[in-house]
């Protein structure tokens, strides 16, 4: 056993053991991560959240995943399960968000099917993160000629 304190924190005695991975939202957090950072592999949470979410439930931040006691893991997974839209359910949202704009025939719609920027972005150049790599090599338009 060893004594954690903190002067934020009220103080704890946590048991240090072998424990697998806390599972939040379907999701394996790393142990041997700080929570804060730890909680970030959850689609849907950034550290901004994260750290709302610690505040909320009253944990250090600065603790690794693996010495969270059960009820902290069981106060984490009741916060996010109630309050947020995380993973599965969050996805879902955002590719029906996409799909009502398609279906209605929005300029949006139209850029989201065709895979190109939807927010205004320059298109001659500089739109490799929505197209993709896929460079089309240009030749002199004329075959070479054989050899006989």
């Amino acid at each position: 056993m060893t004594r954690i304190s903190n002067p934020h924190y009220p103080p704890v005695i946590r048991i240090i053991s072998g424990r697998n991975m806390p599972r939040i939202a379907g999701v394996n957090i790393p142990d041997n991560k700080r929570i804060e950072i730890a909680l970030t592999y959850v689609y849907g949470i950034g550290r901004t959240l994260s750290n709302k979410i610690l505040a909320q439930a009253k944990i250090d931040p600065n603790i690794r995943a693996q010495k969270l006691l059960p009820e902290e893991t069981n106060r984490l997974k009741e916060i996010i399960e109630k309050g947020l839209r995380v993973e599965g359910e969050l996805r879902r949202e955002r590719m029906m968000n996409i799909k009502r704009l398609k279906d209605i025939g929005s300029y949006r719609g139209g850029r989201h099917a065709k895979g190109l920027p939807v927010r205004g972005q320059r298109t001659k150049t500089n739109t490799r993160t929505v197209r993709g790599n896929t460079r089309k090599t240009m030749g002199s338009g004329r075959r070479a000629a054989e050899k006989t």
